[in-house]
């Protein structure tokens, strides 16, 4: 019997397979095939483990019988009360947790949730450029029209916003802002905040701050822009466990605000999946509890990584900005280099077997960047480094 012809959603021209799935794919294709072994300098999945005390809480309560069964929409009270003393222990902001906080199964979800609640097909949405790729996805899916913002150093990788006001803001129905930025590691500062509430306010945008890379090379002075007066009339903001607790794969995020915004996003929600393992939510908790000694000891780890990852950058002759935040060092490339950055990234993995991440992948504003990523052993960075000089003293 021949198979039947069934033609994809329209929602999803336009959107092609993660770069990431396609490329390491690529890679691990030409490794099989050459016995090459390639240094993998790209994706931003943390490879240390959380605090002992989050995996025991975990067992622990694995063990109950009672904890098996489908767990609430909005997420226990156990979780929803942690991440409220969380966001008043470091950012002191205050939040009711029985109604302005939603546990996400990772903030990836809250992306598509939030599109999926408040984007009707033709609304605007102001994404970052460069940015994170999901907000994109995320927006064309739902039919929105993506109206790109431009990030770059003449800016200092903040919004210009007489630029996006002069490319015009009518029919614009959110913002999406990402600081500590991903990839270009910027921090936020309290008047950038103040600036983008005020911008928010007078042309009546919804803002969505995601926020994950906060505790990351920048646990001293975490912001939530939240804690500006008057934010949350305008903004709701993401938060996530993956970065600053080693907790990726538990897929433990939040999103906080107003309530009628919470509750909308909540009837969504509830439609598409059916609550959090209640282990996760009570293991999750003991991560929040956590003080100053592990954002520290894990800060450490990733600062002798930043070291080595400046050395491998100095090696390649690209140039990047000091105190950056979050997992990745963003840099960019020789001015002598001809091509864009992902001629630079092919030729670097193939003279090197270096794998560096082209930042055009994230708009246009990084054709001539690349990221890599500090997500590794600073050994192989090190490695990195050597098969780089080798390979360009030639």
């Amino acid at each position: 019997m021949a198979k039947i012809n069934i033609e994809r959603a329209n929602r999803m021209s336009g959107t092609g397979e993660y770069y990431f799935s396609r490329r390491l794919r690529e890679i691990s294709e030409m490794e099989a095939a050459t016995g090459r072994q390639v240094i993998k300098l790209a994706m931003g999945s943390p490879d240390l483990p959380p605090h002992p005390s989050v995996v025991e809480r975990l067992s622990k309560e694995a063990l109950r019988p009672d904890v098996h069964k489908y767990m609430s929409f909005k997420g226990e009270p156990v979780l929803r009360k942690a991440f409220a003393d969380w966001y008043k222990r470091w950012y002191g902001v205050e939040l009711d947790y029985e109604s302005e906080v939603l546990p996400l199964i990772g903030s990836k979800e809250g992306i598509m949730h939030i599109c999926q609640t408040f984007i009707n097909p033709g609304d605007k949405v102001l994404v970052p450029n460069p940015g994170y790729a999901a907000y994109k996805a995320a927006v064309s899916m739902t039919g929105g029209v993506m109206m790109p913002y431009s990030l770059n150093k003449q800016t200092d990788f903040m919004p210009d916003f007489e630029a996006i006001e002069a490319e015009g803001v009518e029919g614009v129905k959110i913002m999406f802002a990402n600081f500590p930025g991903m990839p270009t590691g910027q921090t936020p500062t309290r008047e950038l905040f103040e600036k983008i509430v005020a911008f928010a306010k007078k042309h009546n945008i919804l803002v969505i701050h995601d926020n994950p890379y906060s505790f990351i090379r920048n646990a001293d002075k975490p912001m939530s822009i939240l804690s500006i007066e008057g934010a949350k009339d305008v903004c709701m903001e993401m938060n996530s466990l993956s970065k600053g607790h080693s907790m990726a794969g538990w897929r433990v995020g939040v999103i906080v605000g107003c309530k009628e915004w919470i509750d909308s996003i909540l009837t969504f929600k509830s439609n598409m999946d059916s609550g959090m393992f209640y282990p996760i939510q009570a293991a999750a908790e003991t991560a929040l509890a956590l003080g100053e000694d592990w954002f520290k000891e894990l800060n450490e780890i990733y600062y002798e990584r930043e070291k080595e990852g400046y050395a491998l950058l100095d090696a390649l002759g690209c140039k990047y900005r000091p105190h950056q935040a979050g997992l990745f060092i963003w840099a960019e490339i020789p001015e002598s280099f001809e091509g864009d950055c992902y001629a630079f990234s092919d030729e670097v993995l193939d003279k090197c077997d270096v794998f560096l991440t082209p930042g055009g992948i994230f708009g246009t504003e990084g054709e001539r960047y690349v990221r890599i990523t500090l997500c590794c052993p600073a050994e192989l960075l090190r490695k990195a480094t050597e098969k780089v000089k080798a390979a360009y003293a030639r």
